[in-house]
């Protein structure tokens, strides 16, 4: 087994056990039929072959991310990149393969993707609305049955074209293995540089490509332990500015941050609970550390009693 695919199960099964919990807090689950569990087995040591060609562009139209037709294309490559990478799949196009009329998308030519050969399709198209977003469709067919798997369709602004790809190849991953998918997914870390002694180390975020890459901190102050808040719209992370620490919260669409505390006592891991809304934190004072909480849309700290605290968290009195 090599090494990736070693961490891809591993990050495949904390997802799973991550996205079970998601589930059941939300809708419990039914009582077993039988004592006995069901067992599903994917064989990962077999990639399935998937041809994805441009996506059609139906009345291509000029937008901020480029020529729809132009972004046909692109959000080909990046679900034939996603699927690539995780290595499970054999893919093709869209480099190599033909165009297609906006008839195959629902309608595709079978015959002719049985001779190259392939198990699996994927077709879609890309139009820019009156409003100027884009609508995404992504179907998914089995070539050897001749019939259609999934589909789906996105609205987006055309900035986020890459999204859509990553959910596309989200549902066909999903769909083909049965397990959670990972490609619409964002990371954010301390990017260090500079010689030792003098490490400046900035606040990052990317695409899980490693695509739209930037950098949220300038440098000029060190920033650590950065955590995507429940929602992933933003990002909490501690600085210390002066030698004094704060901790900011960081809205990733609209690029600008907000204070939400600072103190000259050391301060420690910042987190969000599991809602969102509030921001729990380490703070030593006078030799003692606490647990605090802190709402996440104002300035207002509070510390808890010991029957608040359980499991290193803090409980709302």
């Amino acid at each position: 087994m090599t090494s990736f695919s070693f961490y891809r199960k591993l990050a495949s099964f904390l997802l799973l056990i991550v996205g079970s919990h998601s589930v059941m807090a939300q809708t419990p689950p039914p009582a077993p039929a039988t004592d006995e569990p069901e067992l599903v087995e994917f064989d990962t040591s077999k990639t399935r072959s998937i041809a994805v060609p441009a996506l059609v562009a139906p009345a291509p139209a000029d937008t901020p991310a480029g020529n729809s037709a132009a972004l046909g294309r692109q959000i080909a490559e990046v679900i034939s990149s996603d699927l690539r990478a995780s290595g499970v799949f054999e893919t093709q196009g869209p480099n190599g393969l033909r165009a297609i009329a906006l008839p195959e998308v629902t309608a595709p030519q079978f015959d002719y993707w049985k001779g190259r050969p392939v198990e699996q399709l994927v077709q879609g198209f890309v139009r820019v609305g009156g409003d100027g977003n884009l609508t995404v469709g992504c179907y998914l067919y089995d070539v050897g049955f001749g019939n259609e798997t999934t589909r789906l369709g996105f609205n987006v602004p055309p900035r986020e074209w890459r999204r859509a790809a990553h959910k596309c190849a989200d549902a066909i991953y999903a769909k083909l293995t049965g397990e959670l998918p990972f490609f619409d997914s964002r990371i954010a870390y301390i990017a260090e540089t500079g010689p030792k002694g003098k490490r400046v180390k900035r606040l990052a975020i990317m695409d899980s490509d490693g695509a739209n890459h930037r950098f949220i901190t300038n440098g000029q102050s060190t920033a650590l332990t950065p955590r995507f808040s429940p929602n992933y719209k933003s990002i909490l992370y501690l600085s210390y500015v002066d030698g004094n620490p704060r901790i900011y919260v960081y809205d990733i669409d609209a690029g600008r941050q907000r204070l939400i505390t600072q103190s000259r006592n050391p301060t420690f891991a910042p987190r969000w609970s599991p809602d969102g809304q509030t921001i729990l934190y380490s703070m030593a004072v006078a030799g003692n550390t606490d647990i605090y909480k802190i709402s996440g849309h104002e300035r207002r700290r509070v510390q808890p009693t010991a029957d608040q605290l359980w499991f290193g968290a803090v409980r709302d009195p």
